[in-house]
């Protein structure tokens, strides 16, 4: 049901019955990667360009979630997912493997919370029983579509952030055990008139903001209702900017309690200047590393708002500033659904 006038709630309470992450070789020397179900040392994981390659991400992402819930492919109702590329190819090809009703999502890096929001709304409803949700992204197909081709070795300003190669998914379902989806508040479009592709942090911390303060608000909850509150992939430019803007609206949030997904996939010493970026970080940070944080029992609440970009190639040939969007959803431990 609406409860203010972005936020979702869901009393049904949706769960999230399995997951599946995999990455590339760069995440396989990260600083989380027992959180991954399938690493690869193959950037080309054996394909003829990368945007094949996001497809296998996509695709094994998929496959493995199906099977640790002990599903087959044709129980799953609806597909909900996208990514960055033209068209969304990479996950429309790949639920051309899957063969499942297939809903196409664009958010930029912001896709993963956009499609866990709207499974959850659905699977609240009673308008599946289950449905996969996720993202992927692979750091040279992204970096030649946004900026240049990897082998053109572009120098890159501090700013920019490393665009992940990887993908993940989650089953939600009206029944089972796993954690728990209570709710979802939807983004807006925030522009702050940035207008450099190198700073996305920067672009994207205001639409967090936003999104943050407003998910609160229609709940009329605190901040410390959640023990960790993440967002997309902010990095190291625009993740202090969005603590410094939240604290100037009255929000004054740990370091242990706000964090940001794109500086938690890569250890310290890793070449990836701001941070990690890409629709499949959050993903994969999320349904790897956070659940299973939350599986062990160190989190009970978790806020997690994906931060997205909604630039192109040619809104930036044309000289347009960037619009921005967060949508953050609410999981929590959670038991059995009947």
């Amino acid at each position: 049901m609406l409860v203010g006038h972005r936020t979702w709630s869901f009393p049904n309470r949706p769960v999230i019955i399995s997951t599946g992450t995999v990455g590339g070789p760069f995440e396989a020397n990260g600083n989380i990667p027992n959180d991954f179900d399938t690493l690869h040392a193959d950037l080309w994981l054996g394909q003829d360009s990368y945007e094949k390659a996001q497809k296998v991400l996509m695709e094994e992402a998929s496959t493995k979630a199906i099977e640790k819930a002990y599903l087959n492919k044709e129980d799953i109702q609806f597909c909900l997912a996208g990514d960055l590329i033209n068209q969304l190819t990479p996950t429309s090809f790949a639920c051309r493997t899957l063969a499942t009703p297939y809903l196409g999502l664009f958010g930029a890096c912001s896709t993963s919370m956009e499609g866990l929001a709207l499974s959850a709304f659905i699977v609240n409803h009673g308008g599946a029983k289950y449905i996969l949700t996720g993202s992927a992204s692979h750091n040279a197909a992204n970096e030649k579509q946004f900026r240049y081709p990897t082998e053109y070795g572009a120098q890159k300003p501090p700013t920019a952030q490393w665009t992940v190669t990887a993908a993940g998914t989650a089953i939600v379902s009206n029944q089972g055990s796993g954690p728990v989806i209570t709710s979802a508040t939807i983004g807006r479009v925030v522009d702050m008139g940035i207008s450099d592709p190198f700073n996305m942090g920067g672009a994207m911390a205001p639409a967090a903001v936003d999104t943050i303060e407003a998910h609160l608000k229609d709940l009329n909850i605190d901040a410390d209702y959640y023990d960790l509150i993440a967002t997309g992939d902010l990095g190291h430019i625009g993740h202090p900017i969005a603590s410094d803007l939240l604290e100037k609206h009255g929000l004054k949030l740990s370091q242990e309690q706000f964090q940001d997904c794109g500086l938690m996939i890569y250890r310290e010493g890793q070449p990836v200047l701001a941070g990690g970026s890409g629709s499949g970080c959050s993903a994969a940070v999320t349904y790897g590393h956070l659940l299973n944080r939350m599986k062990k029992g160190e989190f009970k609440r978790i806020l997690i708002v994906a931060t997205g970009a909604l630039l192109s190639p040619l809104s930036f040939q044309q000289k347009e500033t960037i619009p921005c969007i967060a949508h953050a959803v609410s999981i929590e431990a959670g038991g059995e659904n009947d």
